[in-house]
């Protein structure tokens, strides 16, 4: 038996599709730009966050390092006191030596403190350096979504215009994107 053929009639909206069709195609690549730009937002604070981890590593060594100096200098002075009130020349000569010894900690450890405060330095302004650009990232992917806001919008009320301000919209939110690198 065969099934009788049913013909359906569909109903199309005039030029819809048109619109529907470049709001689609707009929304799909401005939702890539998007995705890209905040991928880059997102570099940039892990990179900010690994600096700014190095340069408290870096203090807390320095403080360390300061910490055991002043242990140092302590003992130092102490041996020093000793020295001016001791009357044997072989115990004083034993102490001058203990007293010299401890003289070359203290430079040394004076110069890997110096370094780690500089080292802390450093990573805070490389922190500062790769945090730069985050806040302009952060703008342009807020554009970016007014962008897509408005295209879906343009759709569905048929608004050209909307859609010319959503391209607006994305093309500052790509100027902004570009800016935070070459700024």
């Amino acid at each position: 038996m065969e099934e009788p053929e049913i013909h359906a009639h569909h109903h199309h909206a005039p030029h819809s599709g048109g619109l529907n069709q470049l709001v689609a195609m707009f929304t799909a690549i401005i939702a890539t730009l998007a995705a890209i730009c905040s991928y880059f937002g997102g570099h940039t604070q892990n990179e900010a966050l690994y600096f700014k981890n190095d340069a408290v590593l870096s203090r807390a060594q320095a403080s360390d390092q300061w910490a055991y100096y002043q242990a140092k200098s302590i003992k130092l002075a102490l041996l020093e006191q000793r020295l001016d009130q001791e009357h044997d020349a072989d115990k004083a000569a034993a102490l001058k030596a203990h007293i010299e010894k401890y003289n070359g900690e203290l430079a040394a450890l004076r110069l890997k403190a110096e370094s780690l405060e500089a080292k802390s330095e450093a990573s805070n302004a490389h922190a500062e350096h790769a945090l730069h650009p985050h806040e302009k990232l952060a703008m342009a992917i807020t554009l970016f979504q007014i962008a897509i806001s408005a295209a879906s919008i343009a759709a569905l009320t048929r608004r050209r215009w909307l859609l010319a301000a959503a391209a607006l919209s994305a093309s500052a939110a790509s100027g902004i994107w570009l800016y935070a690198f070459f700024a």
